[in-house]
């Protein structure tokens, strides 16, 4: 049986729990559903958990106080605290109380794995050396930089050769080119590889809580502090802090950052003295900062602080040797966590992944790989399990089909069955083998589909 992350879901919505624990389900983690606070204190006395996702409000005991009774009995579990109804009060409060994050209602499936892989990865120490892959694979906490492409190699050796130094690092490029695995390369090869590894998100706070989380507060400095809160910098020690999408940094916290880099100390809101820091800072941006600065949006003093080392990774589709080689990554991956046996990549589907554009980059290669995987009904993949369309010429394709929220399988399912017979011109054999169903299968999907036209209108059968 696979070892995966245990996590416990804590919320009073059935609805809404059963589609956190899927999405998570989905990015490898093992998860447990409780729907009030006493129910989830009770499992967590039972079992042992990597994490607790907690919405704040659960019956049975308040959010604060059943973050408190967690970390009474495992000080190390991270807790992450998520609400539809959040202010910079109740953010301050959970996070003095002990909260890893504080997720505001609605969010992505997206942003809560990057939630749970940064509070796992943090809590783990996600600076301890590890025996990594050498060559073209670099491993850090079940991710990869897999890559056989001389720019890329060029780029790590570079990387690599820069890390043991202090310098500001910037690494720019596209969303989903693997920025933030570049960051963790850099410092497992630093001078501090078992110091802390501390990454902030600088999109994803708002205004009023982002000088907190950077440099922290003292008692009493505003509404809400009830007590000493230690910022990012400080938690590094003599680790890395990396500032995600700095761009969307404010102004004015800019200034207070430049101030940072120059003088190598922080001040705490609130606090009496300066603080000296030691960390190594590693910024991400996947805007170009050079117009941000034109723009007026980021400050040119700054930019050239952070432009020490500057690092830009290139697009998936300037590294297209690299395309089969990730694919191939992702079957194994994806096949392994969904327990499917599937051959590999067939011919056609090669064709299609090669030709397509990956606006998206590794990230939405990934996700094409795990749909197909997910679609397949075993075997070899199938071009038609990547659900791209051909384009006009019969090059490559276009654009994935739209999938709008509040589309049913079955319409997807639908869809897909008549794309196909279109493709082979409405041969049903063809297409049943294609579909990877029996033709009588098909038969009866078209002949209920027909059923449905005459009822009420829609497509041909």
């Amino acid at each position: 049986m696979l070892d995966l992350p245990q996590i416990l879901i804590v919320d009073p919505q059935p609805q809404t729990g059963t589609e956190l624990a899927q999405n998570l389900r989905r990015a490898g983690f093992s998860i447990d559903l409780a729907s009030d606070g006493l129910e989830a204190l009770d499992r967590f006395n039972s079992l042992k958990y990597s994490m607790v996702i907690l919405d704040d409000k659960a019956p049975g005991s308040g959010s604060l106080d059943m973050l408190d009774a967690v970390k009474k009995i495992s000080p190390e579990t991270p807790v992450a605290v998520m609400t539809a109804n959040g202010t910079v009060h109740k953010a301050v409060a959970a996070m003095q109380a002990g909260a890893c994050d504080y997720i505001l209602k609605p969010f992505s499936a997206e942003v809560l794995e990057k939630t749970v892989k940064r509070a796992l990865a943090f809590s783990a120490g996600k600076g301890a050396a590890r025996p990594g892959i050498e060559g073209n694979s670099f491993n850090s906490d079940g991710k990869e930089i897999i890559t056989c492409n001389a720019e890329l190699l060029a780029i790590l050796k570079q990387a690599k050769s820069i890390a043991p130094s202090k310098a500001t690092v910037l690494i720019q490029g596209e969303s989903g080119t693997g920025k933030e695995l570049l960051a963790a390369y850099i410092h497992r090869y630093g001078l501090h590889p078992k110091e802390p590894y501390v990454a902030l998100n600088c999109a994803a706070l708002p205004e009023t809580l982002a000088e907190s989380e950077l440099f922290g507060h003292e008692k009493g400095s505003f509404t809400g502090a009830v007590g000493r809160k230690i910022g990012k910098f400080e938690l590094a020690k003599n680790g890395t802090v990396v500032l995600d999408e700095i761009s969307e940094m404010p102004l004015p916290l800019q200034a207070k950052l430049l101030r940072v880099l120059q003088e190598k100390e922080i001040d705490r809101i609130g606090g009496t003295r300066p603080i000296p820091i030691d960390a190594r800072v590693i910024a991400i941006s996947n805007v170009n900062l050079k117009k941000a600065v034109a723009d007026g949006k980021f400050r040119e003093d700054l930019y050239y602080r952070i432009h020490v080392i500057p690092l830009t990774l290139p697009p998936l589709r300037q590294r297209r040797d690299d395309i089969v080689l990730l694919a191939k990554h992702f079957l194994e991956k994806y096949s392994r966590l969904n327990r499917k046996k599937i051959a590999g990549l067939s011919d056609a589907a090669v064709k299609v992944l090669l030709s397509h554009p990956w606006n998206g980059n590794v990230r939405e290669l990934e996700n094409t790989i795990e749909r197909a995987v997910l679609i397949s009904n075993g075997g070899q993949i199938l071009a038609q399990d990547l659900l791209m369309e051909a384009s006009a010429d019969g090059t490559g394709p276009v654009a994935e089909p739209a999938l709008k929220v509040g589309i049913t399988v079955r319409d997807m399912e639908k869809n897909l069955i008549f794309r196909t017979l279109e493709e082979v011109n409405d041969n049903r054999t063809q297409a049943a083998e294609l579909l990877g169903i029996s033709i009588r299968t098909l038969r009866n999907k078209l002949r209920e589909y027909r059923e449905e036209s005459a009822a009420g209108g829609g497509q041909r059968a």
